[in-house]
Parts: C-alpha cells; sequence; structure tokens
C-alpha cells in the first residue's frame, strides 16, 4: 500500500485542517496510507504549508524522498496595519520559513490557485522545481443542496465563514456590516458570522438596530452545510483570499457567492455562481472598497436567487469536485 507522510498534522475546524481532513478522506478512498511523522518510511511528503519540524525534513530531502510544499498565500497584512507584537513576529517568521522549504527543501511546488502562484512568483522570484496549481476541491456528496435547511421566506439571510476575522484581520467583517446595513433598507437582513471574531471588535459590532447580527464562533464542520443551505448568499470576507475553502463548500451548496473581485475569487466564483465587483481602491493597503457596488451585485443575487443557487452548484460540480483535486495532488506526488 503506498504511503504519504502529511505535515504538520493541522488540527481545527477550518483552512489548513479542513484540507488536510477532506484530501486524507480522498487517499483512503484509493487505499493510500497516512502518516505523519517525518522520520516513518514513505512513498512521498505533503507539506502544509511550513512546518517547525525543519530538521525532521532536511533529513527526509537528504533520504530523496520525493517532498511537496502546498503554499498558502504570503503574511501581508502585519505590512499595512499594526496587529501586535506576537502577530507581526509570527507572520515574519512564517514566510521565512515557508519561503525556505520552497527554496531549499521542495522538490515539487503546489499552489492553490493562479493568484498564489503569481504572488509568490512576484515577492520571492519562480521556484527553482517544477510548479502546479491545484484548486481546492469538496465532497460533491456532503456538500450538496439537497437535504435539510432552514432557509428563512421572509427575511434575507447573509453568511460569512472564515477561520478568523480577529484583529488585523477584521476589515472584511466592517464591509459585511456596512453591506447588511444598505441591503436592510430593502430587505430585512440577518447577518450570521462563523468564525473567531476578538471582543472588541464584537462590541463595536454588535449593536445594529437596522439588522440582526449574530456572532456565531465556530461550528462544527458537520453543520458547514445545514448552514449554507439555510442562506441566501455568502460574502467572502478576506481581502486577497488564496482558495477559501469557504467558498468552495458554499458553492457546493448551492449558496451564491458575493465579494470584491480580489485574490482567487474570480478563478472560483465564475458566470452566475454568483457576483463579484472591483474592490475601487488598492486593497493591498487595506483602503476602503466600494461598498455601493458590492451592494447591488448582492441585490441582483437576491432577487433571482434560484437562479444563482443552481449555477453556483453546477460550477463545483465542473471544477471544485474532491476527486479531481486528490487525482491532480497524487500525479505531482508520485508522477
Amino acid at each position: 500500500m503506498p504511503r504519504i507522510c502529511i505535515a504538520p498534522r493541522v488540527e481545527g475546524l477550518a483552512g489548513v485542517a479542513s484540507f488536510r481532513l477532506k484530501f486524507e478522506n480522498g487517499l483512503r478512498a484509493r487505499g493510500v496510507d497516512v502518516t505523519y511523522d517525518l522520520s516513518e518510511s514513505s512513498d512521498a511528503i505533503l507539506v502544509l504549508a511550513g512546518t517547525r519540524r525543519l530538521l525532521p525534513l532536511w533529513r527526509a530531502h537528504r533520504r530523496g524522498g520525493r517532498i511537496a510544499q502546498r503554499l498558502d498565500g504570503i503574511n501581508w497584512v502585519h505590512r499595512v496595519r499594526w496587529a501586535g507584537l506576537r502577530y507581526t513576529l509570527r507572520a515574519a517568521y512564517g514566510n521565512w520559513n515557508l519561503s525556505f522549504i520552497r527554496r531549499r527543501l521542495a522538490d515539487r511546488v503546489i499552489y492553490q490557485s493562479q493568484f498564489i502562484r503569481r504572488w509568490w512568483e512576484e515577492w520571492y522570484r519562480p521556484a527553482r522545481v517544477p510548479s502546479s496549481v491545484i484548486l481546492n476541491g469538496v465532497d460533491l456528496d456532503q456538500y450538496t443542496p439537497d437535504g435539510l435547511h432552514e432557509r428563512p421566506s421572509m427575511h434575507r439571510r447573509l453568511l460569512i465563514v472564515e477561520g478568523s476575522l480577529a484583529g488585523a484581520l477584521n476589515s472584511g467583517l466592517f464591509h459585511a456590516v456596512e453591506l447588511a446595513r444598505q441591503l436592510s433598507r430593502k430587505y430585512k437582513i440577518e447577518l450570521n458570522i462563523v468564525g473567531r471574531v476578538d471582543s472588541r471588535t464584537k462590541n463595536k459590532l454588535e449593536d445594529q438596530p437596522a439588522f440582526r447580527i449574530k456572532f456565531m464562533g465556530a461550528v462544527k464542520r458537520e453543520q458547514i452545510p445545514w448552514l449554507m443551505r439555510s442562506s441566501h448568499l455568502l460574502f467572502s470576507a478576506e481581502v486577497n483570499p488564496p482558495c477559501p475553502n469557504s467558498v468552495v463548500e458554499a458553492l457546493a451548496c448551492g449558496l451564491p457567492v458575493v465579494g470584491f473581485d480580489t485574490g482567487s475569487l474570480s478563478e472560483l466564483v465564475q458566470g452566475d455562481a454568483g457576483r463579484l465587483v472591483p474592490y475601487g481602491a488598492n486593497q493591498w493597503k487595506l483602503e476602503q472598497p466600494n461598498i455601493q457596488a458590492l451592494v447591488n451585485a448582492a441585490e441582483e443575487v437576491l432577487q433571482d436567487n434560484e437562479k444563482f443557487r443552481k449555477h453556483a452548484r453546477e460550477q463545483a460540480e465542473r471544477n471544485l469536485g474532491l476527486k479531481g483535486m486528490v487525482d491532480k495532488y497524487l500525479e505531482v506526488l508520485f508522477g
């Protein structure tokens, strides 16, 4: 039985941890064994972004094992906004760690999107080894429009699903609140926010007289499909997102996506799967965006929700299935 070492073993409910669990399920369905110990024998190693265990990874490199690095985005918000000393140091170390593995240890590089490839090549030059772009995928039988839901008919439910919107990462949350506020002039609006939000930001935003806002915190992974089926649109709140799992999951559940056309979103949200609008300012400086364009896009999606739901699912079926993603990873790891 072939074996792949995945390092590190990331735990959690979103982001890299979500990818790891989905990828492992796809591997085991193909009879591929998984280990997390870099000292154990394996046919290939997949590094999920970076790892602190550089010495064991170096030894595996010296043994001649194939190492593929799956790259996320580059830490950048700390260059624009003061996020505290701890966050800044972690961001700087994280960038060094990722770039060191890419430059010295990886035999293959997998970028999550074309946007990520361009970003890394512009900031750190092209990789010295072969590289590929593989979009994130999702189990289309688990994340599906079919199933129980409680989508309201008397008001419109907007959903945000992010791993973290805390501290310096909270700018998209303020955009969402302004979007909901302006939509509330025409619709009865409920804004549900899944993910970590710091108490200071909550205190600023939780009292909204024009609409209902609900901070849900961390939600179990098994509840996400139900929550997405029970909403009318997903607002992708992250600025310059690498390849957000929440967007992929939403499309698979038939939930249209609205957001600013930054990062990888245009690679995921195509046709009538949702609506993306120009940011209208310099997103790399986190300048104030064009909220009115976002409102217009959201109104279009809300007015013809069933059409957009249908196209969202079709986009996921064409391009974002887990099976196709795992096949592409195996081609890089064993090719």
